[in-house]
């Protein structure tokens, strides 16, 4: 039996993708998500945090949400903040340290065997690299995208399930996973937004596009969606 691959999730785009105005509905998310909290990582990077801050703290804010990583980060920082450092802690240590983050054990793991290799092969650095990301303990594409696009201002699609979610409920693409969804957009959305698209889906999605009953008497996008698969709105 034939293996499928990551493009074979990418399913042919919706009639809609060719008449979706993403230019308008993106420029709009621009002027309006401001006013909104916006995510961990982006505030981060708007403070100029070193990319291996913005690596750790991508890694602490999977299955987490920001609230509890904006809590638990600092507090892991303000002990150690480098790979040296965060290596020199212990696994066990660490694990207290970054406790109640979802999977934390593992997240523990995953950030002392990484570090150890920053150390080993990149001078203690974090490669601005998307491959080299890829081959780091515990990153995967989306936080391999952030690396680039929030710590290094490179271009890059930082597909979440924020924005698998919308992308999909606007019928922009039609894909069965955010990975899946990245090759999509990197092959359809143009590339001034690549940067920007993230932060805009992900405050729009924590704010008003839930999984669930989205708020979409309150979206500012709302008259150019189509609602692709909701079942119930307020």
């Amino acid at each position: 039996m034939r293996q499928t691959s990551l493009t074979d999730e990418v399913y042919p785009l919706l009639p809609t993708q060719h008449t979706f105005p993403i230019e308008t509905v993106l420029a709009r998310l621009a002027a309006t998500m401001p006013h909104y909290p916006q995510p961990l990582i982006d505030q981060l990077g708007d403070a100029g945090a070193a990319p291996f801050r913005i690596l750790i703290a991508t890694i602490l804010s999977l299955r987490t949400k920001d609230t509890l990583t904006a809590v638990v980060a600092p507090r892991l920082f303000a002990v150690a903040a480098t790979p040296a450092a965060l290596l020199a802690l212990g696994e066990a240590h660490l694990a207290t340290l970054i406790y109640p983050v979802g999977f934390y054990r593992t997240k523990a793991h995953h950030i002392s065997a990484l570090s150890r290799i920053l150390l080993a092969q990149y001078d203690g650095q974090v490669p601005a690299d998307l491959a080299a990301l890829l081959a780091l303990p515990g990153v995967g594409r989306k936080t391999a995208n952030l690396v680039l696009t929030a710590g290094f201002g490179l271009p890059g699609i930082c597909v979440d399930t924020h924005v698998h979610r919308i992308c999909n409920r606007w019928g922009y693409v039609q894909t069965r996973n955010p990975d899946a969804t990245e090759l999509a957009l990197r092959a359809c959305l143009p590339r001034q937004y690549w940067l920007t698209i993230n932060n805009l889906l992900v405050t729009l999605g924590q704010q008003l596009c839930h999984p669930t009953s989205p708020k979409c008497s309150a979206c500012p996008v709302a008259a150019h969606c189509p609602q692709v698969g909701v079942t119930r709105r307020r």
